[in-house]
């Protein structure tokens, strides 16, 4: 099966995450939702950053590997 196929039957639909989004409401209130998702956005942004510093250190070792290799 393709993961495609696995992620329709998985991942919830629109009428779903209108259900999420009111229960998230009744739990936390409408004064917390706010500070809710200032603290998922500045949480994806320090993954996002910390995913581009990989990239960056693992490129960087590649481009070093490969002049060693040209060096020789």
């Amino acid at each position: 099966m393709e993961l495609n196929a696995i992620l329709l039957f998985v991942m919830p639909g629109g009428l779903e995450w209108v259900i999420i989004g009111l229960v998230v409401l009744l739990l936390f209130g409408a004064k917390r939702i706010p500070e809710l998702a200032r603290g998922l956005g500045s949480g994806i942004r320090e993954f996002k950053d910390a995913k581009n510093q990989i990239s960056e250190e693992l490129e960087k070792g590649i481009k070093e590997e490969e002049k060693k290799k040209e060096e020789k």
